[in-house]
């Protein structure tokens, strides 16, 4: 089964030349195969003028490390200016340092994220606790599944043998992992009220989602509940994924939630979430109604049935043509290499999907954004990044037996600025779970550092706004980790803006 589910892939600047560089995840084979000892990793180095280098041997990442890659994780989880790596699949992680010159340092057993017989999908860095230290949320698949496991899935009277359904495995959760200081992590799922053995977790996204300064972690689960974790603020988090709205769609029903991201929209005071799913089932919208609730917008906001042929994996919002507006990515691609037998509707390597808000409803827009979505994928992750430094958000999407999809943004595009936030004293250095409020144009936009997000991920951790045609940044706040409220007035528009927490300087 694993085979058929993976891969992501990472957008980092792995040197601090402030250039967009690429790692892409591989699978492998079973312990012993011929792809056992292919390269889990794949580190290309940006190099300007639309270029890249394969920097794998060099950064030392080569190897097999003894794990069927599924997805990565990127954050500076010890403060030290260079982005680390985590490396998710079965059966365990990896973790790499940055050392600063380069290259990579396998530290996962000292660090103590192993995260030893599960099979591991999507992570996601963020500082639950606001200690100024990053933390680690491992999102964990199906709990019964081994190398060994020979179960028959797919139609046995005609001996048409399928990849398993979920259903056949027992269930499992997330992992919780406390950064400790001095390079060490402790599990403390239990302590913080995460265990379960109910979910089978495919992508998570941390977020502030009721405003209360206090993190809290959405998991989209295949075919089982979603889980939505509210962080009571003194180290525990309560699951009220039934009760928030967002543990099932509005008809009441699971369906197989594979990628996620959350966006504020419409001027909204809160994060709305996104959740994509198999063919036959709608990617849902859940519009934040404040307070810790949400409900199912899909239908509403224009995002009907007319795609449900499409199995979505990856998925980010983002404002592509800096018009001021968010549009919904999505990367495609069936699980079944033989779905035709089943389902002749539905084909193995589908389209890209982009869709457009429009003022609180959707369009698709995707035949008329380029040549890239006409060309059928067997789309897994997907990640964002400026990878040209021209202003305008590109793409990368990595494939299942395919080589990846780097799509550069050809948009006339509008006005734009984009944020290097750098948190200082209390907050962590990457500004994970600082949140924007910027007034432009006469147009107010939010928008947060999040953890997660898309499906075995991770972007740009950036923050990038479409200004339209507003020609200044009439006021910008910043809410930092640590409490620590900044406001920036008159900023120029069409640069990267660098913004240090000014509570240091205090």
């Amino acid at each position: 089964m694993i085979e058929t589910m993976g891969s992501g892939v990472g957008v980092l600047d792995y040197d601090k030349d402030g250039r967009s560089d690429l790692v892409f995840v591989n699978g492998g084979g079973r312990p012993g195969s011929a792809e056992a000892s292919h390269n889990r990793l794949a580190l290309y180095r940006n190099l300007g003028n639309n270029k890249f280098e394969d920097r794998t041997a060099a950064a030392h990442l080569s190897g097999s490390f003894d794990t069927y890659g599924m997805g990565v994780a990127v954050a500076d989880y010890d403060n030290d200016g260079y982005p680390d790596l985590l490396l998710t699949g079965y059966p365990r992680s990896v973790l790499f340092h940055n050392n600063g010159d380069g290259t990579f340092t396998d530290v996962t057993v000292s660090a103590g994220v192993e995260n030893r017989g599960r099979w591991a999908t999507s992570a996601g860095w963020f500082d639950y606790d606001r200690d100024g230290l990053l933390d680690l949320v491992i999102a964990n698949y199906v709990a019964d599944f081994s190398w060994d496991d020979q179960r028959f899935c797919g139609d046995a009277a005609h001996g048409l043998r399928a990849y398993c359904h979920p259903d056949v495995y027992r269930g499992t959760g997330v992992r919780l992992y406390h950064n400790e200081g001095n390079g060490r992590f402790r599990d403390v799922t239990a302590k913080a009220g995460l265990e379960t053995s109910e979910g089978k977790c495919l992508s998570l996204v941390l977020a502030d989602f009721d405003g209360d300064g206090w993190p809290d972690i959405f998991v989209a689960n295949d075919s089982v509940m979603n889980f939505f974790y509210r962080n009571r603020g003194d180290g525990t988090f309560e699951e009220s994924g039934l009760a928030s709205g967002v543990g099932f769609n509005g008809d009441g029903q699971a369906e197989a939630g594979m990628g996620v991201d959350a966006a504020y929209r419409d001027g909204g005071a809160h994060p709305d979430i996104y959740v994509t799913h198999l063919d036959n089932e709608l990617n849902r919208l859940y519009r934040n109604a404040g307070k810790g609730g949400f409900r199912d917008a899909t239908v509403e906001a224009g995002l009907g049935a007319e795609r449900s042929l499409l199995s979505g994996f990856g998925v980010r919002f983002a404002d592509f043509d800096n018009s001021g507006r968010q549009q919904i990515l999505v990367a495609n691609g069936h699980i079944l290499d033989n779905v035709g037998l089943f389902h002749p509707r539905v084909a193995y390597r589908e389209p890209l999907s982009l869709f457009e808000d429009g003022g609180g409803r959707f369009r698709d827009v995707s035949r008329e954004s380029g040549e890239v979505f006409a060309k059928p994928l067997l789309g897994r992750g997907l990640a964002l990044g400026d990878f040209d430094g021209d202003g305008l958000i590109d793409f990368v999407v990595s494939q299942n037996l395919g080589p990846p999809l780097i799509a550069r943004n050809r948009s006339a595009g509008g006005d734009w600025i984009t944020l290097e936030l750098q948190g200082a004293g209390k907050s962590n250095r990457d500004a994970i779970g600082a949140e924007v409020t910027l007034t432009a144009g006469g147009k107010q936009q939010r928008a947060q550092i999040m953890g997660g997000t898309s499906y075995c991920s991770a972007s740009e951790m950036r923050l990038h706004f479409g200004l339209g045609a507003a020609r200044l940044v009439d006021r910008l706040e910043v809410r930092w980790p640590s409490g620590q409220i900044d406001t920036l007035p008159n900023l120029p528009v069409n640069r990267v803006r660098r913004i240090v927490e000014q509570a240091a300087r205090h």
